[in-house]
This record gives C-alpha cells, sequence and structure tokens, in this order.
C-alpha cells in the first residue's frame, strides 16, 4: 500500500515536470467538458470516453460518427468527458485501484502511463487488434505502452523528433540545408550562420530537456534501461551533455533558450525576428510555429536530425498519449472493437493527420493522397513533411518510462542544465552523476 501511495504522489506531479512530454495536447489543461455523440440513435450501446485534452474530443467525434455510418446494426452512443490533466489522471488511478468509477475509454498520457502498469493492469490488451498490423506501424510506438508483450495503449502519434530550419537564414549564411548529414556538418553549418548572418545556429534549452533526450535516443541511449534501473550518467548521456556545452562556449555557434525552452513566449519573440536558424522538436511542435511564429511562415523547412555518425539514427521519437479500454468496462469486445478502430486504421490515421495535426504512427498513410492535400502546415512548411518521416521510419527507438521519469526531468531541467549550461560550475560527468544519485535516493 505504501508503495502504491509513493507512487501515486509522484506521478501527481508528473505533469508539472514532463512539460515537454504533454506538451503537444495541452490545449485544455485547466477545463472540464461533457460532449455526446450518437445519442440520437435508438439502442446505441453506451460507452464513456475520459481524455484530458480537448482536441482528442474532437477526434473521437469524428471517429464515432464514421463508426455509426459504417456499423448500423452496432451503433455507439459515446459520452466524451474532458478533465484538467492532474484530476483525469488521478481520478483514473483511484477508480482502478478501487475497482469503480473508471470509463470504458481512457486517454493516458505516456509519462502517467508507468502507474497503470503496475502490479497486474487493470486495462484490456490489445494483441488481437495490433498484432495483424504492427508491420503497417512505428513499432516502438507500441512498445512503451506495453507490458509482458501485451499492448495496451494504443498511441496517438510517432512525435518524431526533427530539425527545424530557417531556411531564409540558412541560404543567406551559404549552407545547403540537404548537406547536413551529421552533427559534426551541423556544427560547421552554424560557424558559417554565425560569420554570415546576424543569427546563432540553434538555442540550448535549460527548462525543457526534450531535445537533449532526442539525441541521446539516436543514440540508443535513455535515461533508464529496459528493466528500469538508472543511466543518467551512462558514456553517451555524459559526451552529448558535453556536445550542447561546446555548442555555446566553445564553438560559440548556440546561446541559452530565451525562456528556458521552446514553449516560452521570449522564445517566440526571438524567433519570430530570426534569432536562430535551426531548432530541434519533435513533429507536434509544428502546430507551435502556427500558433506563436507567424513571421516564419515559408522559411521554415522540415529534415531529418543529423546523425552522429554515417548510417545511425536521425530521429527519435517524443511525447505521447496512449489510448486504453479499462477493464470496467461492461461491453469489452465493443470497447475495444472500437478503440481498434478510433486508432489502427488507415482512416483512423489519416485523421490524426486532418483532425489533430500529429504525424500518424501508422506509417502506411504516410504517402496516401489524403494527407498531401494542401493544408495550413503544408502552406507553413512547404510539402516536404511526411518524405521527412519516411526516410527516419526505421530510425525512431522506443523511450524507458519509469515511476522515476519524473524525477529526472526535474533533476535535468534543474540541477543539471543550470549547473552544466549556465553557471558551468560542474562538469557534465559530476552533474549527471549527481543527477543519478539523487534519482534512486528517492
Amino acid at each position: 500500500m505504501k508503495s502504491n501511495y509513493l507512487m501515486f504522489m509522484i506521478f501527481g506531479l508528473a505533469a508539472l515536470f514532463l512539460v515537454g512530454c504533454n506538451s503537444e495536447e495541452s490545449s485544455s489543461q485547466g477545463a472540464e467538458e461533457t460532449q455526446v455523440v450518437g445519442e440520437d440513435i435508438e439502442g446505441a450501446t453506451e460507452l464513456s470516453y475520459w481524455t484530458f485534452t480537448e482536441l482528442h474530443m474532437d477526434f473521437f467525434k469524428d471517429a464515432v460518427e464514421r463508426w455509426n455510418e459504417e456499423y448500423p446494426d452496432k451503433p455507439i452512443k459515446l459520452t466524451a468527458e474532458t478533465f484538467p490533466y492532474d484530476q483525469m489522471h488521478n481520478n483514473l488511478l483511484l477508480a482502478l485501484q478501487s475497482g469503480e468509477g473508471a470509463p470504458d475509454i481512457v486517454d493516458i498520457e505516456i509519462s502517467r502511463f508507468p502507474n497503470y502498469l503496475a502490479g497486474e493492469p487493470q486495462l484490456l490488451p490489445m494483441n488481437e487488434y495490433v498484432e495483424p498490423v504492427i508491420d503497417d506501424f512505428i513499432a516502438s510506438r507500441f512498445e512503451v505502452y506495453s507490458k509482458d508483450g501485451q499492448y495496451y495503449g494504443m498511441p496517438t502519434h510517432v512525435g518524431a523528433t526533427v530539425m527545424y530550419y530557417n531556411k531564409e537564414i540558412m541560404d543567406e549564411a551559404g549552407v545547403d540545408i540537404d548537406s547536413i548529414k551529421t552533427w559534426d556538418d551541423y556544427v560547421e553549418a552554424g560557424k558559417q550562420v554565425v560569420a554570415n548572418t546576424d543569427a546563432v545556429m540553434t538555442t540550448v534549452p535549460t527548462a525543457d530537456y526534450i531535445p537533449y533526450w532526442s539525441m541521446i535516443s539516436q543514440q540508443g541511449s535513455d535515461f533508464a534501461n529496459e528493466t528500469g534501473d538508472m543511466t543518467i550518467a551512462n558514456e553517451t548521456n555524459i559526451k552529448t551533455l558535453q556536445f550542447l556545452q561546446d555548442m555555446i562556449y566553445e564553438h560559440e555557434i548556440a546561446e541559452l533558450t530565451p525562456g528556458g525552452e521552446p514553449h516560452a513566449e521570449e522564445f517566440y519573440s526571438y524567433m519570430n525576428e530570426g534569432g536562430a536558424a535551426s531548432l530541434v522538436m519533435p513533429m507536434w511542435y509544428m502546430g507551435r510555429f502556427l500558433d506563436y511564429m507567424p513571421e516564419l511562415s515559408g522559411k521554415m523547412a522540415i529534415r531529418p536530425l543529423p546523425a552522429w555518425e554515417e548510417g545511425g539514427n536521425r530521429s527519435a521519437g517524443m511525447g505521447g498519449t496512449g489510448t486504453v479500454a479499462t477493464n470496467q468496462t461492461e461491453h469489452p469486445e465493443l470497447a475495444k472493437e472500437f478503440l481498434a478502430y478510433a486508432k489502427l486504421t488507415e482512416e483512423a490515421n489519416i485523421a490524426l493527420w486532418e483532425v489533430l495535426g500529429f504525424d500518424p504512427p501508422r506509417w502506411t498513410v504516410w504517402e496516401d493522397p489524403a494527407l498531401l492535400e494542401d493544408n495550413k502546415y503544408y502552406q507553413y512548411f512547404s510539402n516536404e513533411i511526411f518524405d521527412t518521416l519516411l526516410g527516419v521510419r526505421e530510425e525512431i527507438n522506443a523511450v524507458n518510462i519509469t515511476p522515476r521519469t519524473p524525477a529526472v526531468a526535474t533533476e535535468i531541467n534543474t540541477n543539471v542544465f543550470d549547473s552544466v549550461l549556465r553557471q558551468q560550475s560542474q562538469t557534465p560527468e559530476e552533474a549527471l552523476k549527481k543527477a543519478q544519485e539523487a534519482v534512486e535516493s528517492q
């Protein structure tokens, strides 16, 4: 009981510490809303759905309407409810532990997911639906929501990390962005940017470890191994943090991110004014450009991350939400069948792009004509978005999310980045070893 309570408390703080992980889906953190779809259909089976973001309600509304048209013999009436992030996850945990009060279907954000896999998961495995189509998906997106070979969470996006280049600045610097193949190339290109323009090549966040995590994941590293043991201070992580520090102070091609993170108002203004030529963030960050950096429309291009060595991975999957069916549903077969329809079909994955603007985890739709139709993302970034994704689809590792992930995040986002990148009072090795000791002692 004590360990369950501690895990509950840890995950109750996760939203504060893992801003980057769920920031792509945080449009309604404080909102409560209820929508009912299919209520006018006589004899419809009632299912309930919880989420923590209003956008997902729009996605499931679309899925229910398509389902009811396609399967009029088994219609669904879906009651969809949006709750604040912490409230929803905490209420779900209590409901599953008590054995009553859970919805039929629910979204669980990736940083919270391990809490619901502890002990015997109170979720329904979806293997019968996942296994026949998993080769059509980025498989790592299922692995982060699985346990003992059972797939529980249906992914919402790939979250593929890419490089966003300001092509106007790169052209002014005389750099062909397609010539940047490795991080060494990137550094050399950065020197040209600094020499020939008023911009720096990039900025290094001190309050968001998503770019750093992406860069170590590229190399097959992580902050924890598959069994949950901490690997924060391993050689790859030390080397990569040293690389970030060197970009600022040795190569002088980067500076600290204004506002500390790429979600800060100061950073949006800085980028609008042409402050940096590039940015490492997942695909879901596209919406931030459209909403907060309008001055860059038509200037930005999306490319794979540089590899650490030739032939190395050029992307990493960051953030996400797994949608599950709980074991408290009175209609388990219908709940699972509908969840598979809503998240695994080709139509569902096209809708993930059309309704949410997310990179769908089913890669076989990336060349579907429906995904190539002109929209606001293509108008902003050009039409090469899915060409980039197709090029890196085999290069996206799964990350290891554990109950200690929130503690890892707060150590890196505060102590490590401050001492290494801002204060330069500790070496990367010293800071990461201290962070690992702190996390392991909790």
